[in-house]
């Protein structure tokens, strides 16, 4: 047989099979479309915000889409999203480490089953023209919070580190802390530095900035995306295919910063960023520091489970349902990396 001949049959066997690969795949597609999509509700722990980026991009992007899911996100209200969680009104939800450490002292746990921030961003915010040089100088002060009864461990902890008494004077503000803290209402905040802190700068409001993982507080990652014991048991698969998807999108913000705090714009509601620049500003700060280097996104150290919640049991800062301080908790019931690897 001639070496054209040969050819003519390789080619058409080639032709034949990628038709078929083809047919195939539109069966496939078609099969996908017809299936009735799994609902999942995502409750939001606030107005949205760059934490929130690697969903809306996932969203936009149409990766839920993909793993057949229809994605409902909830505007935040008066609830916190890990009582919705906890009850069932929500199947995911944008959490933090003290709310899960929370809701289990009291008898409605909800699981961390990935961090969205690798590390602690946040910082002890002073006025810069207070001249305050070390936390130290904060004793006699006023410190202006939520009312959440872990603040105030936090605060005199870092304090009594820098050498003070941690004796200072606690006040739970109505406005952003920012605010209270410009309109000189109160001497100190704690604060996210990736959007209050470059809030802060880009309105002239000068302030120094003390991360309080460098004040002798327990590195802990925040916030997460957190689920409930049920939704785990019921809903496995479904769960696996939103993270997939949702890894995918901050992975896409952490490699296109701009592009990913377009698509957040895009997708907020219409009002949502008075200072779209901001935006732009807090994202391409938190994408480098979405998942730490060499590590995938979302995966949680088990030393961050235990070092700061042990932190706050040490501290009476977690009570149960009838508000007394409890003792013990068990750490590896706070979060789970099974839907991540």
């Amino acid at each position: 047989m001639s070496n054209f001949k040969i050819l003519i049959i390789i080619l058409a066997v080639i032709v034949i099979g990628g038709a078929g690969l083809l047919i195939a795949k539109n069966k496939n597609d078609d099969t996908n479309k017809d299936q009735p999509k799994d609902k999942v509700t995502l409750a939001l722990d606030w107005t949205p915000n760059t934490n929130h980026t690697g969903i809306y991009a996932a969203q936009q992007n149409g990766w839920y889409a993909e793993e057949n899911i229809e994605l409902e996100i909830i505007p935040y209200a008066s609830t916190p999203s890990d009582v919705l969680v906890s009850s069932g009104k929500a199947d995911v939800g944008i959490g933090f480490t003290e709310g899960v450490v929370a809701s289990a002292a009291t008898d409605s746990p909800v699981v961390s089953i990935a961090a969205i921030i690798s590390n602690n961003t946040s910082s002890i915010a002073t006025r810069a023209s207070d001249n305050i040089d070390s936390l130290a100088d904060l004793d006699g002060k006023i410190y202006g919070g939520y009312g959440a009864p872990y603040e105030e461990p936090v605060m005199r902890q870092a304090i009594e580190n820098d050498g003070g008494e941690g004796d200072f004077k606690q006040v739970v503000v109505n406005t952003a802390p920012i605010d209270a803290l410009e309109s000189k209402k109160v001497d100190f905040v704690w604060i996210y530095d990736g959007w209050e802190g470059i809030e802060a700068k880009r309105r002239g409001f000068d302030i120094k900035q003390f991360p309080v993982v460098e004040h002798g507080i327990p590195d802990y990652s925040t916030p997460n995306i957190i689920t409930s014991p049920q939704t785990i048991a019921e809903k496995s698969d479904v769960l696996e295919r939103f993270m997939k998807a949702t890894s995918r999108g901050y992975e896409f913000a952490r490699l296109n910063a701009n592009e990913a705090a377009t698509l957040l714009i895009k997708a907020a509601p219409a009002g949502t960023f008075p200072d779209e620049e901001l935006v732009y500003e807090s994202q391409r700060y938190l994408s480098p520091r979405y998942q730490s280097e060499g590590k995938a996104w979302g995966l949680q150290d088990p030393q961050f489970w235990r070092n700061y919640p042990e932190f706050m049991v040490a501290n009476n800062a977690v009570v149960d349902v009838a508000g007394n301080p409890i003792e013990s908790i068990d750490f590896d019931s706070l979060y789970t990396n099974e839907f991540l690897e």
